[in-house]
């Protein structure tokens, strides 16, 4: 299967790195014109540069500005003023006891995960529809279902993804626009790492402290091991091709083998 997005123009938030660089570089290999979205001018210039190491004919744009901001939102907007495939892929996460959880820090979540998803959605969807094509992705994960305790924010903000998700793909049934969440499992990126080592001892190398992770606080895996981004960017691809033209208001799943009923 030869996936071929020449003559389409993707936006991926969250690109200059981990998950959101993966799916940008395959999304440029297949022939996709991508826009990189960062924070920062030089954040995005610096991944640009990446990229390109890695796909050298990638046809890349810079498309910087803090999305979970209306104003930050509109400056990409104005750089990609259309875009074919939308991939909200933008998002925090970080460990914290339930009870010390802010309303600040819930906002925030909800600021950076969800409502920068929505607003971009708000502002590319009429193109999209309009055109008789269009692919909107939201990059959800598994702690959308099984809530983990130490990041109840998390977990809720990315359960209200998946219902964003099936609303947008509502409104736009019959239109030629797909909009999909994909279930994203533990992955294997430097933030991650982070994550990881605030869980588990410091001290453990990287695969020791890995697995221990995994079967102390990810059981439910089947896979038993982090996901590498490169297996979130293949599915991602997979979905804004016309191969997947009869996928849509659905949540697809690249979480390990989740086992839902098994609670952290």
């Amino acid at each position: 299967m030869r996936v071929d997005l020449s003559g389409k123009t993707a936006l991926v938030t969250g690109s200059t790195g981990g998950i959101g660089s993966a799916i940008a570089a395959g999304l440029a290999a297949a022939g996709a014109r991508v826009a990189i979205n960062g924070r920062s001018d030089t954040g995005v210039a610096k991944a640009i540069a990446r990229l390109r190491e890695d796909v050298p004919d990638a046809d890349l744009v810079a498309a910087p500005g803090d999305v979970s901001e209306e104003a930050g939102a509109a400056q990409v907007v104005e750089a990609v003023p259309d875009a074919d495939i939308l991939v909200n892929n933008l998002g925090i996460f970080g460990a914290q006891e339930p009870l010390d959880i802010t309303d600040a820090d819930w906002r925030r979540y909800f600021e950076v995960n969800v409502l920068a998803a929505v607003r971009l959605t708000r502002a590319y969807l009429p193109g999209m529809t309009g055109r008789g094509w269009g692919r909107i992705q939201y990059i959800a994960s598994d702690s959308a279902i099984v809530i983990p305790a130490e990041m109840i924010h998390y977990g809720v903000s990315k359960t209200a993804l998946l219902g964003v998700s099936r609303g947008f793909a509502k409104h736009a049934a019959g239109t030629g626009v797909t909009v999909n969440a994909v279930i994203a499992g533990p992955t294997h990126t430097a933030g991650v790492e982070d994550f990881v080592y605030e869980l588990v001892d410091k001290d453990l190398p990287w695969d020791e402290a890995q697995r221990e992770f995994m079967q102390k606080h990810r059981p439910q895996s089947l896979l038993q091991r982090l996901i590498e981004p490169e297996e979130i960017a293949n599915l991602v691809v997979y979905l804004s091709s016309t191969f997947a033209s009869a996928t849509t208001g659905a949540a697809v799943r690249v979480d390990g083998g989740y086992v839902d009923s098994i609670v952290p």
